[in-house]
């Protein structure tokens, strides 16, 4: 089983403040896809690749601003920790806590 499938209420502590978004991961045929949305918008995730525990994708957003993201975190059972960067901005931290099932 892929550690990273279900939904999770991600934080981003930007340089903006915190952002808070739910990340939902699906798996069909092997490949794993996902949306990340928050009150603004909801934004597909390409490129979702799980390596173990370790877990990176990339994603577009346009709010608050016209970004390119790119996400590393690794997923240690109920948590995932890591970061997103856009281009040459600094990182950013991502935590998240998974969504109960049902």
């Amino acid at each position: 089983m892929l550690p990273i499938l279900g939904s999770w209420d991600v934080s981003l502590k930007t340089p903006i403040g915190t952002l808070r978004a739910t990340y939902v991961f699906t798996e069909a045929d092997g490949v794993i896809t996902g949306t990340a949305s928050t009150t603004s918008e909801t934004v597909p995730l390409s490129t979702v690749v799980c390596d173990g525990s370790r877990v990176t994708w990339q994603q577009s957003v346009t709010r608050p601003m016209r970004l390119n993201l790119d996400f590393d975190v690794v997923v240690d059972d109920q948590t995932l920790s890591g970061h997103s960067r856009a281009g040459r901005l600094p990182r950013t931290a991502v935590t998240g806590i998974r969504r109960p099932t049902g």
